[in-house]
């Protein structure tokens, strides 16, 4: 029996439009099935809904800005170095910071750490204008330095002072200054606590000073902390953080400080500082002594110490015979040097305050008047 004979080119022939027909079917329905975007050639912008007016709290952070900004500086400290090669002396940009204009004379405060030890200082006003600033006086104890600009009168804005007495804690509070070099940046917070206290450049401890979580960044030192008034309550200066940028802690100098040690500054270039004459023993002494308060080494010829009275630690023969301890200022607790010249330096020179000794096992109060202490 003879088997059907296939052609097999015959059936390729015949298997091939239905290839190709299935094919062009599934790229239509692959077409028609696809997301289409949708164009709409009359589309237009949207209706604006209109906001109404600012709040009230707005419009007076926006005044205070518009009213304030101009008062505070960019500073850059520049150092001065010689190349190790030609002996040629270039500039290199050491650390920015911020400042105020005082008076129309071209005064201008910062922190003293912003310009320490810088061969130069530029003072960059709101209007972007650059100035040469030159040192007029610092107290690095207080960490407050005063420059000078030669920028005429018409270009200077000078801040509105407030006070710091009367500030208490949640009071708004709003910070201006030069934050990693963004000049003219306002942030806002509150006065998160009162009487902190800090270290400044040389040590020293600087009492009363305002806690804010204003957002205070590198950049902002030696800037302005003010009230909702716009006015002048801190000069900021420090944060705590262990990364650099700011956590919401920052410190500012109270601005009764400010508005005392700077004028001293515009006059003499130094602060006069009120004591009594005498030098102390150190305190790691006193701490292994067991003694609680400031005792007195030496008493000073002709000193108010002298004259009022005081005594000074003796030796006489193998003997020490320990001189007056100092516990307390017009009642104030001072239990080492620091705390002396803090309490000291609440007071003017020619004031007089009452001392409170241990003398001989005894207690006693004895009135001295203060001098400048140099």
């Amino acid at each position: 029996m003879n088997q059907p004979n296939y052609d097999y080119h015959e059936n390729r022939r015949n298997f091939l439009p239905w290839l190709l027909l299935i094919l062009i079917l599934a790229g239509i329905w692959w077409y028609l099935s696809r997301p289409k975007p949708f164009y709409d050639p009359h589309a237009k912008p949207r209706p604006v809904t209109a906001r109404g007016d600012l709040a009230a709290d707005e419009k007076n952070n926006i005044e205070l800005f518009e009213s304030t900004s101009a008062s505070v500086a960019y500073i850059t400290s520049i150092e001065l170095r010689r190349s190790l090669f030609s002996m040629n002396v270039y500039e290199v940009p050491q650390g920015t910071g911020s400042g105020f204009i005082w008076d129309k004379n071209g005064m201008i405060v910062t922190n003293y750490h912003v310009i320490e030890d810088a061969g130069r200082v530029e003072v960059t006003l709101a209007d972007h204008s650059t100035w040469k600033g030159v040192v007029v006086g610092a107290a690095p104890d207080k960490d407050i330095a005063v420059l000078r600009i030669s920028a005429p009168a018409e270009k200077l804005r000078p801040i509105i002072v407030g006070e710091s007495k009367d500030l208490k804690v949640g009071q708004k509070v709003f910070a201006i200054g030069n934050p990693f070099g963004f000049d003219q940046t306002m942030t806002t917070g509150i006065v998160s606590a009162l009487d902190r206290e800090m270290k400044s450049a040389t040590g020293r401890t600087i009492q009363g000073v305002i806690q804010t979580d204003a957002a205070i960044n590198p950049g902002n030192s030696g800037g302005p902390l003010l009230d909702s008034a716009g006015r002048l309550i801190a000069v900021n200066s420090a944060i705590y953080s262990p990364s650099g940028a700011s956590a919401g802690i920052g410190f500012a100098i109270p601005v009764d400080i400010v508005n005392r040690i700077v004028p001293e500054l515009i006059r003499h270039g130094k602060v006069s500082r009120p004591g009594i004459g005498v030098s102390v023993a150190n305190e790691s002494i006193t701490r292994r002594m067991g003694i609680k308060g400031v005792l007195l080494i030496n008493i000073q010829p002709g000193s108010s110490a002298e004259k009022a009275g005081l005594r000074g630690t003796k030796k006489i023969g193998d003997e020490i015979l320990l001189g007056d301890i100092i516990e307390t200022v017009n009642d104030k607790s001072v239990s080492s040097f620091d705390a002396l010249r803090n309490e000291l330096e609440k007071y003017r020179i020619g004031d007089e305050v009452t001392l409170g000794l241990l003398r001989d096992d005894s207690r006693v109060k004895v009135r001295v008047r203060l001098e400048d202490a140099g």
